[in-house]
């Protein structure tokens, strides 16, 4: 039975689960090369409209399986490192949004996995922590996350301390979108949450992500630039004046 599993929904919304209860869904090397695989083609599925991430049995993710890690020769430990940053690798590179769907603990690398989607909605009674350091070792990929997401000293005390933290913080934060109540709570929330995705443009979502993408490593005036030439090209496909005619036709209708 694969530990990932893909479901895609009547509006092109695929939902991947992470299937490891057993083990609270920690990643072992074949889930983790898995998820990279799914993200993967999920990517190439021309119409999907967003991706959500979840884990089974009513929890996220414990992060890495330290019970393989254990045992796991060097090379495989390197494949095994290779694969968990391609996952953040594609998630950044999706063309459409992606959701961390958080019940439970999401903790070491499942801390990271929702803190790499582009949003987080989450169960009230949720607990974060990059509990790495509780292990005498630092959260590597989770740390350039939160240095590029988090206030500076939020972030860094997230990465040094790795405490457990309730998901009403983080909210407070800006690192979680939405709080709900319950696993019915979440699962509205998260339709809510993708539905409102699912009725924008896909081509205009599409340019929005590319574009915060890059203006997050760029001066303020190079991203400028790069919004004028944005305008510039939509103003040459058509796209202003095609909604400056549907907005006269609204007015007219309305008046």
């Amino acid at each position: 039975m694969p530990d990932i599993h893909a479901d895609t929904d009547a509006r092109n919304v695929v939902t991947l689960t992470i299937d490891r209860r057993e083990r609270r869904n920690a990643l072992d090397s074949a889930a983790m090369s898995a998820l990279a695989e799914a993200i993967g083609r999920v990517e190439e599925a021309r119409a999907v409209r967003a991706l959500i991430i979840r884990g089974a049995g009513g929890s996220f993710s414990a992060g890495r399986d330290l019970k393989e890690a254990a045992h796991l020769p060097a090379k495989r430990a390197l494949d095994q490192h290779s694969a968990w940053t391609d996952v953040f690798r594609r998630l950044r590179r999706l063309p459409f949004p992606s959701v961390a769907a958080v019940e439970g603990y999401a903790v070491a690398g499942g801390f990271t996995l929702a803190m790499g989607c582009d949003f987080v909605i989450a169960e009230r009674g949720v607990r974060f922590g990059a509990l790495e350091m509780k292990n005498g070792f630092p959260a590597a990929v989770c740390t350039p996350i939160l240095a590029r997401l988090a206030p500076p000293r939020i972030g860094l005390e997230l990465a040094l301390f790795g405490d457990l933290v309730p998901a009403q913080r983080l909210y407070e934060a800006g690192l979680v979108n939405r709080l709900a109540d319950g696993s019915d709570g979440l699962a509205e929330a998260v339709a809510d949450f993708t539905d409102r995705i699912v009725a924008l443009s896909p081509t205009a979502v599409r340019q929005t992500l590319e574009t915060y993408r890059a203006a997050e490593t760029m001066p303020l005036d190079q991203s400028l630039t790069l919004g004028l030439h944005l305008n510039q090209l939509l103003d040459a496909a058509g796209s202003f004046r095609d909604a400056g005619q549907a907005f006269a036709g609204r007015e007219g209708r309305d008046s």
